[in-house]
C-alpha cells in the first residue's frame, strides 16, 4: 500500500485500476460531490468496491437536539477559544450541506454503482456507504 496526493475530481489513474477505493471523512469536502463520486467509481475495476465513511446529521431526538447544539454553538465557541473560529465553523456548515444518507446513495447510483448499501451508526452521526462497479 502507498499513499498519494491527487485531485479527487480528476484522478491521475486509468479507468478500472483499483479493486477498492475508500474515503473517510473526505467526500463532504469535495467541490462537486457528483463529479467526485463518479471519478471514484471510474477508477474501480469491474466488481470493485467504493466505501465512504462520513459524518451525517442525526434525525431523532434527543441526539439530534444535542448534535445541533454541539455543532452550532459549542464547536464554534471552542474554535474561538483555540484561535481559529473559521475552521471550527466550517465543520458544522459542511455537515449541514452534505446530503442525508439516502441522498449520497442516490449520487452513488447516478455514478453507475450497484449493490449500494449504507449503515447509519453512532446514533445517526456516522454513515458508511458501499457500492460496487458492475462486473
Amino acid at each position: 500500500m502507498r499513499f498519494e496526493w491527487a485531485d479527487a475530481l480528476e484522478l491521475p489513474y486509468d479507468s478500472e485500476t483499483f479493486d477498492a477505493v475508500t474515503v473517510g471523512f473526505g467526500v463532504r469536502n469535495l467541490a462537486d460531490l457528483d463529479r467526485g463520486v463518479a471519478e471514484l467509481a471510474r477508477v474501480l475495476k469491474p466488481g470493485g468496491r467504493l466505501v465512504i465513511l462520513e459524518i451525517t446529521s442525526p434525525q431523532r431526538p434527543p441526539l439530534s437536539t444535542f448534535f445541533g447544539l454541539w455543532f452550532d454553538r459549542i464547536v464554534p465557541l471552542l474554535g474561538t477559544l483555540a484561535g481559529d473560529r473559521d475552521a471550527y465553523t466550517y465543520l458544522p456548515e459542511s455537515v449541514k450541506r452534505f446530503p442525508a444518507p439516502e441522498g449520497l446513495a442516490m449520487i452513488m447510483d447516478r455514478a453507475g454503482l450497484e449493490r449500494i448499501r449504507y449503515t447509519v451508526l453512532a446514533g445517526g452521526i456516522i454513515a458508511i456507504h458501499s457500492g460496487a462497479r458492475p462486473a
